[in-house]
């Protein structure tokens, strides 16, 4: 207790005595993290600009261009020289884009900062857009869509097919990356002409952190206000079409093994009080590789199916890859997934049923007194495992401003679940959860059969190598046959290579 306490007031004086907030000089915002005894600075330039800006067509542009300014020649030096000279340092830049942020980023021991920054901003400001670069990555990108992501990596293309199924007809609609004929569009000018225009003091957010003085932050501003003035104009947030009872994509491949995901939109974001009431309902349900959420319980741990069981009210990439939330994945528009982790293809149903029937009975009976209690104490502790380094501080402050949440959404996070009640959790999830209209995603064989089975309510029993307990066999006979309302209309075969075209 005297620990978790300790570490409680080390983290509250940080986030208070530390935190500058965003400031704003002749045009150009600046978030500011610093930190005295930190022997590192960390950058994070948030240009507001994502994937919902590329063009009809050129799907792709705004990642493409981002890797050609991280990934590419400056107008003094090759990519080469420029990796010679980061190696000593230790130090690299690189690039993150979502929807509506580009993040491009890095860190360096402060004994570095003259030569790292001298770098940075070269890369930023002087990028050389060689058709040698443009090619390299453009080929790099269609091998990730056309061969990564299709044949590599099922859990992650599930959840790229979800959100594509979700945000159908929106600016969200198209995975970050591009499509393949986007791709194939886009000229080494349409990169040059997406630079000038959106690259500008008008879109970018400075972030600093770490141990750096007053003299250099008033420098990094004044070197960056020498990029063209303006800003673009905001792309309206996407508005998402309703659901029509369940709706399902089957993407049929050769797997020997069943990815599942399934969500639908909310209309809740970080910073509001529902937002903090589902964040409880959620780590009680599926919290993201943890083995204390429920669906974890029922699917992994009662039944051995598969390595895990989450869901979410924040978008969450690359899942399988990192263990909290990451910054900078900002978005005017969530949705609420669950995320099955692949399951033996005779288990795919079943595996769906369980984890929609859990779903409904939270939705239906809401969280017990008990539960609420648990999930507040264990959340409590583990939100200050969300940013344990300087540069994941300064992540976490540069969306508070994407937010407009007034002081740190972190610390406000465990106020939160100090004020919030049992009625507010339980009031929150019948406003915002609900079980009946989804848009589900199978990636896994024989679609036809799965097809024929969803439509016609079939059960679908489970078997066990090893014997199970009588309770949880009679719990397994409800889960199998928990019925599934699932229209013929509604349930469409995807060919693996039409994906992303």
């Amino acid at each position: 207790m005297k620990k978790f306490m300790l570490i409680t007031v080390t983290f509250i004086l940080i986030g208070s005595f530390f935190w500058s907030g965003c400031q704003k000089s002749a045009g150009l915002q600046m978030v500011q993290y610093p930190v005295k005894d930190d022997p590192t600075v960390s950058f994070r330039l948030w240009f507001k600009v994502g994937s919902m800006n590329d063009p009809v067509g050129k799907e792709g542009l705004a990642a493409l261009t981002a890797n050609m300014i991280t990934r590419g020649a400056t107008q003094k030096h090759s990519l080469e020289e420029i990796t010679d000279l980061l190696y000593p340092m230790a130090a690299g830049i690189n690039n993150q884009v979502d929807k509506e942020m580009t993040i491009i980023y890095g860190r360096t021991h402060k004994d570095n900062l003259k030569d790292y920054y001298a770098i940075l901003k070269e890369v930023v400001m002087e990028p050389a857009f060689k058709e040698e670069d443009f090619e390299r990555i453009k080929t790099n990108t269609l091998n990730y869509l056309e061969k990564t992501l299709r044949y590599a990596d099922d859990e992650e293309l599930g959840k790229e097919v979800l959100s594509e199924f979700v945000y159908i007809g929106t600016t969200y609609q198209h995975i970050e990356e591009g499509y393949i004929s986007g791709i194939k569009n886009i000229t080494l000018d349409d990169v040059k002409s997406f630079y000038r225009k959106l690259y500008t003091r008008g879109n970018l957010v400075i972030g600093l952190g770490g141990g750096y003085d007053t003299a250099f932050a008033e420098q990094v501003k004044k070197d960056f206000s020498q990029l063209p003035p303006g800003a673009s104009k905001e792309v309206p947030k996407p508005k998402v079409s309703p659901i029509d009872g369940m709706e399902i994509r089957i993407v049929e491949k050769d797997a020997n093994a069943t990815a599942i995901s399934f969500g639908f939109p909310i209309d809740v974001l970080r910073g509001e009080k529902d937002y903090y009431a589902l964040a409880i309902a959620n780590s009680w349900l599926g919290e993201h590789r943890n083995s204390s959420s429920h669906l974890y319980q029922v699917i992994r741990e009662t039944r051995g199916l598969n390595y895990g069981d989450y869901s979410y009210i924040e978008h969450f990439p690359n899942g399988g890859r990192r263990q909290f939330p990451p910054p900078n994945v900002a978005r005017r528009q969530q949705m609420f997934q669950i995320w099955i982790r692949p399951v033996p293809n005779y288990a795919k149903m079943f595996a769906f049923r369980a984890a929609l029937r859990e779903l409904q009975k939270l939705v239906d009976n809401g969280m017990s007194e008990d539960d609420f209690q648990l999930t507040k104490k264990f959340l409590n502790n583990y939100v200050l495992h969300y940013a344990p380094t300087t540069m994941m501080k300064l992540g976490y402050a540069m969306d508070d401003v994407f937010y407009g949440i007034q002081g740190n959404h972190l610390k406000k996070f465990q106020q939160m679940l100090n004020q919030l009640t049992l009625e507010d959790v339980n009031a929150a999830i019948k406003k915002h959860l609900q079980y009946r209209n989804l848009k589900v995603v199978f990636v896994t064989n024989d679609a036809e059969t799965l097809k024929d089975r969803l439509i016609n309510n079939l059960p679908s029993p489970i078997r066990y190598d090893t014997p199970k307990p009588k309770a949880v066999l009679a719990e397994d006979h409800e889960i199998a046959n928990y019925p599934l309302h699932v229209k013929a209309e509604h349930v469409k075969i995807l060919k693996l290579d039409s994906l992303f075209e």
